[in-house]
């Protein structure tokens, strides 16, 4: 795969809030990302690739990736990921990187809220959206919280079913929820995410994720 994973910076705003107003055209007022990024209880990350790069990166006849609708990680993350990541020095690219897409977590307490996960359209069903969601629960794990929770259009059945991949189930309705068309939101959450059987199943994923879209650059902190 052509992305990597890192942690957003100051200068990925301008296209972060370009992908907020595309995948999220009702959200008012848009994010303050400066104040985000300056929030302990806060995490965005991002797919990148180096500028001039991303046409390269476009492969329409690949399919996958249904989502459009956010201090060292503990020692690379107790015992039951480590090592899942790869971190090689070259991930990091200083300046001018494209970015594709990016995921907001918030964390509250023992549960990480997942508040937005956004991929532009051109980039869509490249498995961009799960690279995320994978990064958002690596981080989730390392802050120690105990479960991950959303939330979705109840329409939107493909995502539904990416979350469920990774352990998320449907817990409850938030009614009237987006503001476009008072379209019904699902609840939907991930218990558990310390035990060894989810890391276990987690892994798992990983790794087949892995084999189907090659090595990635990933870091997390």
């Amino acid at each position: 795969m052509n992305f990597g994973l890192r942690p957003m910076r100051l200068d990925d705003i301008a296209q972060v809030a370009e992908i907020e107003r595309e995948a999220f055209p009702t959200t008012w007022p848009p994010t303050p990302f400066k104040k985000e990024l300056q929030n302990r209880l806060a995490n965005y990350l991002v797919t990148w690739i180096p500028a001039g790069q991303q046409a390269s990166a476009l492969r329409p006849s690949q399919s996958g990736d249904p989502v459009t609708e956010s201090r060292h990680m503990l020692q690379r993350l107790m015992t039951g990921v480590r090592g899942l990541f790869s971190s090689s020095p070259g991930g990091h690219s200083e300046a001018g990187d494209f970015v594709a897409g990016y995921e907001g977590i918030w964390f509250m307490a023992d549960e990480a809220h997942v508040v937005a996960i956004g991929v532009k359209s051109a980039y869509q069903r490249m498995g961009l959206g799960e690279l995320l969601m994978q990064g958002g629960v690596e981080l989730s794990i390392a802050r120690r919280m105990r479960s991950m929770t959303l939330e979705a259009r109840v329409s939107n059945a493909p995502a539904h079913a990416l979350y469920e991949k990774y352990g998320f189930r449907k817990v409850g309705v938030r009614k009237s929820y987006y503001a476009d068309n008072k379209e019904d939101a699902v609840i939907m959450t991930a218990e558990n995410i310390l035990s060894s059987a989810y890391q276990e199943m987690f892994e798992s994923r990983v790794e087949v994720y892995r084999q189907r879209r090659g090595e990635v650059n990933r870091i997390l902190a």
